[in-house]
């Protein structure tokens, strides 16, 4: 396997976004199993899942910005 295949089947993002859900979830199972959360650990876990969100977001950006099947519209010929 070379490291333009690496690349282009954007392997180690893919890989990094599974470990962050698979963390983000693990947190909110820890969570749930608490019997008495107290504050502390409900801010924990929201900072967490806020986070997920944001790391979400930038990934769906650049893999979108990656993929170059995208038919896009040329405005500047207008």
């Amino acid at each position: 396997m070379t490291p333009e295949m690496l690349d282009r089947w954007k392997i180690l993002p893919r890989l990094m976004m599974l470990a962050s859900t698979v963390m983000s979830w693990r947190c909110a199972e820890w969570f749930m199993g608490l019997d008495s959360p107290t504050a502390a650990q409900s801010a924990f876990v929201s900072v967490v899942m806020g986070v997920m969100t944001g790391v979400f977001g930038i990934w769906m950006g650049h893999e979108h910005k990656g993929d170059n099947n995208v038919n896009s519209v040329n405005r500047s010929s207008k």
